[in-house]
């Protein structure tokens, strides 16, 4: 190493490192070493997979593979076991020298932003299932005060106030029908207005997939190109529909990111994006040539929250749920069709009106 650079290499707060092509560790600076716990003369004397967390090794061995076919190593976060056993979370940034077979890497602590990842999308599922169980309430409770009201109203029903001869007691009865017919227009009135709430279909407007997908390409631009992504995209069937534009870009971003974190080693991902309209049926159709899903283990876990299928510990697990709840909390549905190792395909169909 150049001797200028010594002091940079040994004073930053960030893990710098070089390793050669057989996988062991050929410098490591103190920030590394202070972090793991390991001396020098340890990290040096294994092969860098021996430090590894089992469930992130098999991951970490491909993207090696790759590293040495002279491909960089941007955004890869995997785990580290440390001397004292705990689990270090590493984010790094990897550079190939194929002439001198070395690689030099940078790799940030981010064991404290995974905690507290972790600990939201625990609220988020506890948020979740009270907001599941408060839904599933106010349905039950307004389902279960029709019966005894119907029934009140058909007892007042029966009632021939002709056969009544005192005034006051025909006034008590005519006042206690008036009170159950407004109690139950009280209650289908709340109850339509629940279920209007609940898909969110104010604040609609036309939304073009061609231009949101556009925002969205120039957002992640930068990840697009390093990861060699080849789109195949037709709207012509179908260029717009009714929908929210932050929930579509988020439906896009959710999935694209998705197809470059999960293609297949050494193969660039091809994501096809199109749009068809039959009769009201109004579809988007999103493929990718990635790892795929077991969907016989996983299928019906996919759109739950914190879900993970690849025993990828840095998928956050969020994705897909929000794609699923943006799609489905404005009336639409969505389906996946997947196979290990031939990619995956999402259905997304809309509700509403939609323009061509």
């Amino acid at each position: 190493m150049n001797l200028e650079l010594e002091p940079f290499f040994d004073q930053s707060v960030d893990c710098l490192c070089i390793a050669d092509y057989e996988g062991y560790f050929v410098k490591i600076n103190p920030a590394f070493k202070n972090l793991l716990g390991y001396s020098e003369e340890e990290l040096k004397s294994k092969l860098i997979s021996e430090f590894i967390y089992h469930e992130d090794k098999e991951r970490t061995a491909a993207h090696r593979e790759k590293l040495k076919n002279n491909v960089p190593l941007v955004n890869f976060e995997n785990r580290y076991v440390s001397k004292s056993g705990e689990l270090v979370w590493l984010h790094w940034t990897s550079i190939p020298l194929r002439n001198e077979r070395l690689i030099y890497a940078i790799a940030k602590d981010i064991t404290h932003s995974k905690k507290l990842e972790k600990e939201r999308i625990s609220y988020l599922n506890q948020l979740n299932e009270v907001n599941e169980k408060l839904k599933q309430q106010n349905y039950t409770t307004s389902h279960d005060l029709r019966s005894p009201l119907n029934n009140l109203m058909s007892l007042v029903n029966l009632i021939d106030l002709t056969k009544i001869d005192d005034e006051e007691t025909r006034e008590i009865f005519s006042l206690i029908r008036l009170s159950a017919e407004g109690v139950n227009n009280s209650l289908n009135a709340f109850i339509d207005s629940y279920k209007q709430n609940d898909i969110q279909t104010e604040n609609l407007k036309e939304v073009r997939f061609g231009t949101v997908l556009q925002k969205v390409q120039n957002s992640i631009g930068a990840l697009i190109d390093k990861a060699g992504v080849h789109f195949q995209i037709d709207f012509s069937k179908l260029e717009s529909t009714q929908f929210k534009s932050d929930f579509m870009e988020s439906i896009f971003l959710n999935l694209i990111t998705n197809s470059i974190k999960y293609a297949k080693p050494g193969v660039p991902p091809k994501i096809s994006i199109t749009t068809h309209q039959t009769n009201n049926e109004k579809t988007l159709i999103y493929s990718d040539n990635g790892l795929g899903i077991d969907m016989d283990k996983v299928g019906h876990l996919i759109f739950k929250l914190n879900g993970r299928f690849h025993g990828n510990e840095d998928s956050k697990g969020v994705g897909l749920y929000l794609v699923h709840t943006h799609v489905t909390s404005l009336g639409g549905t969505i389906k996946v069709e997947s196979k290990v190792n031939e990619g995956t395909t999402f259905t997304i169909k809309f509700k509403g009106r939609t323009n061509i």
